[in-house]
């Protein structure tokens, strides 16, 4: 078997997946050569030191080393220390091998043509393949201020409390603008937590930040009409994503795929004081991402149905008009992200695979 298609066949076997393509293809070998692949063949999503990775693929210690820090340089497998060592595992495609290449901030002819093979793949494979089945990877968090105080009901359905509670916190840039460039919505809004984090400032892609500097951030986000979406677990925030509905590849496996399970709604949804709104249209030409509001007889009109939960009407109505209420089917979150990963191996049958990886 062709050493990329082997590749792509571990990436297939995580929670992420990787769906055979044509670009995927294309993007595995720009991204690695083929000594690289023949090493990340040898590797799996747990960390191990150089010796036991070189000791599975025949290779030196020191040659071994050579390539696992031309990856962790190039952003497309992750190290990290122990005990004064460095460990290094596989990244999925999501979030890892897309986004990392990206976070520096492309701009070369290499990530130009990583930008249209990515897209090339959402359409026609990754993005159906990355939605959930039903569970899905990633989850809608609600801006801080749309929640009033009678709403507030778990810790990890309030976005600040995902920052209050990181042990390390690190800013980059959003990949998925860096990537499609379909709007001029701020970059440097995405945020990462623990120990990729900090993978991530130790190769250049981010930069640590503080936890007043990460609330800061999210209000920057919804000023600009960004959606706040996080992993689809109530243990901890891997990530925050702030996300515009024209480039994101989560959003847009709802927006433009159509995907009912592309991601999780928050557990509310906007609805409008009819006798309060002005019509000024604000709510559903500027803010809603999913064009879940009309305009009826000078009145927004809600398709609760359609909402997200994302705030962005109620944080942007002028006149106070919209609100949240709390959905009658609230969506059910995983405990943890162990558990999330587990119900997603599951659906999607790839559970026996990632656990012959993991114990290779």
């Amino acid at each position: 078997m062709d050493i990329y298609e082997s590749l792509r066949e571990i990436m297939d076997a995580h929670p992420s997946t990787a769906p055979k393509a044509r670009s995927i293809d294309e993007i595995l070998k720009i991204l690695f050569t083929p000594q690289e692949a023949a090493v990340a063949v040898n590797m799996s999503y747990k960390t191990k030191n150089p010796a036991v990775i070189a000791k599975k693929a025949g290779l030196s210690e020191s040659e071994m080393l050579k390539h696992l820090e031309a990856m962790t340089n190039k952003g497309i497998i992750i190290s990290r220390n122990k005990n004064g060592e460095k460990h290094y595992c596989l990244a999925p495609l999501i979030p890892g091998v897309f986004e990392f290449p990206f976070m520096k901030g492309g701009g070369t002819p290499m990530h130009k043509r990583l930008g249209e093979l990515w897209e090339e793949y959402h359409r026609e494979a990754f993005g159906a393949s990355l939605a959930g089945n039903p569970t899905p990877l990633m989850r809608v968090v609600a801006v801080e201020k749309s929640i009033t105080p009678r709403d507030r009901v778990h810790s990890y359905e309030e976005v600040k409390n995902l920052i209050n509670d990181a042990s390390y916190l690190a800013l980059t840039k959003c990949a998925c603008r860096v990537s499609v460039a379909g709007c001029d919505k701020p970059r440097e809004v995405c945020l990462v937590f623990g120990n990729v984090a900090e993978f991530l400032v130790e190769q250049g892609f981010a930069c640590q930040i503080s936890r007043d500097e990460g609330l800061k951030v999210l209000n920057l986000a919804d000023e600009a009409g960004l959606v706040h979406t996080s992993n689809n677990s109530a243990d901890r925030a891997n990530m925050i994503c702030n996300c515009c509905s024209c480039c994101c590849t989560v959003l847009r496996g709802k927006t433009q795929l159509k995907h009912p399970h592309a991601f999780e709604p928050s557990r509310f949804e906007a609805q409008v004081r009819a006798g309060e709104c002005t019509g000024c249209s604000i709510c559903a030409d500027e803010r809603c991402p999913v064009k879940a509001i009309n305009m009826e007889n000078n009145t927004a009109v809600i398709n609760a149905a359609e909402c997200i939960g994302c705030g962005l009407c109620v944080t942007g109505c002028p006149a106070g008009a919209v609100f949240f209420t709390e959905r009658k089917q609230v969506p059910s979150t995983p405990a943890t992200v162990m558990e999330m990963g587990l119900k997603v191996l599951q659906e999607k049958g790839r559970l026996e695979s990632f656990q012959k990886i993991m114990q290779s």
